[in-house]
């Protein structure tokens, strides 16, 4: 486990609207705020063509090969999140959703574009006084979070 601690900064009450794609508006939005990291949350509707990554394809395989999920119809939202900077300086969101339509739910990572239908509400609690970011590790490939 690595870990460090940070400060609680604003909090921002966000309202995300018909068809923008939720990771970067938030991302942009960070940009503009001057928002380094945060935690948050969101709740709403995603609409139909929204992509989620849903796992890899093979459990421990190099290369990882990401499996994407493509909503059919509107599905409630529910997802929670994180905003660290890549090594450039990014902001970079990583947030996991569940959504359901009826009697189904699928859960996967909003990273390949997810598109608000009608409303997305977000809070934002930006987190201050930490170095934390994301960084490229070769084992996985991933930008893994470096606190």
């Amino acid at each position: 486990m690595k870990y460090s601690q940070a400060k609680q900064g604003r909090i921002f009450v966000i309202r995300l609207e018909d068809g923008d794609v939720l990771h970067e508006e938030i991302e942009k939005f960070a940009g503009a705020q001057g928002i380094r990291a945060a935690a948050l949350l969101a709740v709403g509707g995603a609409d139909r063509g929204s992509a989620l990554v849903v796992g890899p394809a093979e459990g421990r395989v190099k290369p990882v090969v990401p499996l994407e999920h493509i909503l059919e119809d509107v599905h409630e939202a529910a997802a929670v999140g994180t905003l660290f900077p890549d090594d450039a300086g990014k902001p970079v969101l990583h947030m996991h959703g569940a959504f359901g339509r009826k009697d189904s739910t699928i859960t996967g990572c909003v990273r390949t574009g997810v598109r608000v239908w009608h409303v997305l509400e977000v809070i934002l609690i930006e987190l201050a006084d930490t170095a934390a970011s994301r960084q490229p590790d070769e084992a996985t490939g991933f930008e893994l979070l470096q606190p």
